[in-house]
């Protein structure tokens, strides 16, 4: 194409331009429209390759920064059970980060550039990792709260428009819903032991349960770029529409478990056909989100440290990697 421009008279190059790219504006509009999928290569405006790339190595980073806090757990499990299933979640959530990092590199931003604006602070990631696991019921909670509101919100995200972001997000979402499970598992066999034993349970609900909510993000009234990636077929639900599916699913599963959830105003409403709930705390939420809750410190020095210490093994691969294309190079000859 740009070729073709330095052929044409110059005040001709710019409608022209601007022609082929209403065409192209006009196939990426009728795909989405249709539920077709965005490849890599395909054309697509500038600003849906932008939300994309910060939307999915957001999603990578918190999936990296998420195994920290149930990391702290691993050597101290209850029983070997616990620990060889804790490492199995954390292993998870690590593949989890590197299908997304791989997801995101096809719209060509490497990921060097990703985690270089990670360790500066640049980048966001989850709030809600940026909390401390006080004791062991915390992990349980993580699973089946955190996970919990996870699956909700990316479930949608399988039939996301951009096709190495949605197909990325099947896989994810299996191993997601088994943590879940996991989770709630694990708080059912400490509601059935010591009365110590459940009032860790309840603490720990009673702690992470607001946190949970304010996951889904802000109310639609203040998330201003949610409409339009849901005109892109990038974000199919509202995030008050899945907060909302998250109460109401979550509710029932409490009773089972026999914890209260911390919210007074928390009841059915028979007109609505869903649970009416308490105000969340934004501006807790905000304040987490810009580096100011309780272990953002933590947690972003613990990243840029595992980063440095790993320098000399990125390099020995990369020697490595050299010096088997050198041997393939001289075979082929």
């Amino acid at each position: 194409m740009y070729t073709q421009a330095l052929d044409i008279h110059p005040q001709l190059a710019t409608p022209l331009v601007a022609t082929e790219d209403a065409h192209k504006q006009t196939h990426f509009e009728e795909t989405i429209n249709h539920e077709g999928k965005i490849e890599p290569r395909d054309w697509m405006p500038a600003h849906y390759r932008k939300t994309l790339v910060r939307q999915i190595s957001q999603h990578a980073h918190s999936e990296i920064v998420g195994m920290l806090p149930e990391g702290n757990w691993i050597s101290r499990a209850p029983s070997l059970k616990r620990k060889a299933i804790l490492i199995a979640k954390v292993q998870d959530e690590a593949g989890h980060g590197l299908y997304l990092y791989s997801a995101a590199e096809t719209l060509g931003t490497s990921r060097d550039q990703m985690l270089e604006a990670l360790h500066t602070g640049r980048a966001k990631y989850s709030s809600i990792f940026n909390y401390p696991t006080l004791t062991w019921a915390d992990v349980g909670v993580i699973g089946w709260l955190v996970d919990g509101a996870a699956i909700m919100n990316q479930i949608p995200l399988c039939r996301c428009s951009y096709g190495p972001y949605a197909r990325a997000m099947v896989r994810i979402c299996k191993e997601e819903s088994f943590h879940q499970r996991q989770g709630f598992e694990s708080l059912m066999v400490m509601m059935q032991g010591t009365p110590e034993q459940q009032a860790m349970v309840q603490d720990a609900v009673n702690r992470w349960w607001w946190k949970c909510l304010a996951m889904f993000g802000p109310p639609d009234s203040d998330s201003p770029n949610s409409e339009q990636s849901k005109r892109w077929g990038i974000k199919r639900i509202s995030n008050d529409d899945l907060r909302q599916s998250f109460i109401d699913a979550t509710v029932p599963q409490a009773k089972v478990l026999g914890v209260s959830l911390p919210d007074p105003d928390l009841k059915w409403n028979e007109e609505r056909q869903h649970h009416d709930y308490g105000a969340i705390d934004w501006d807790e939420f905000w304040a987490t989100v810009n580096g100011k809750g309780p272990c953002n410190k933590e947690r972003l020095a613990t990243r840029v440290k595992a980063w440095e210490d790993g320098a000399w093994v990125r390099e020995a691969a990369l020697v490595h990697a050299n010096k088997q294309k050198a041997r393939q190079s001289k075979e082929a000859a």
